[in-house]
């Protein structure tokens, strides 16, 4: 039974995102955006960036993707610039 492929990989991905978005919160401090459902975006959104950079850095090969610690730095990364964006001036 193939776990990432079909009908199971959108929900394997929900689940991972949801695992890295709650993760990349907790590990940067102060206040974060969202509920469960930005928390799923953010990891999802965090996996995309981390895999994007390891491509560009030469990291990663064609067809290889960011695993859960990259996916947990790329989400941190959009939760840093989400706050240097809403920062009050």
């Amino acid at each position: 039974m193939e776990i990432f492929g079909g009908t199971n990989g959108i929900l394997m991905t929900i689940i991972i995102g949801f695992l890295v978005g709650i993760v990349a919160k907790i590990l940067k401090p102060g206040k974060d955006p969202g509920g469960f459902i930005v928390t799923i975006l953010l990891g999802i959104a965090g996996s995309f960036i981390a895999t994007f950079l390891g491509k560009t850095l030469g990291w990663y090969q064609a067809g290889q993707t960011a695993g859960f610690i990259g996916s947990v730095i790329g989400a941190i990364i959009l939760l840093v610039l989400y706050s240097l964006a809403t920062r009050k001036k």
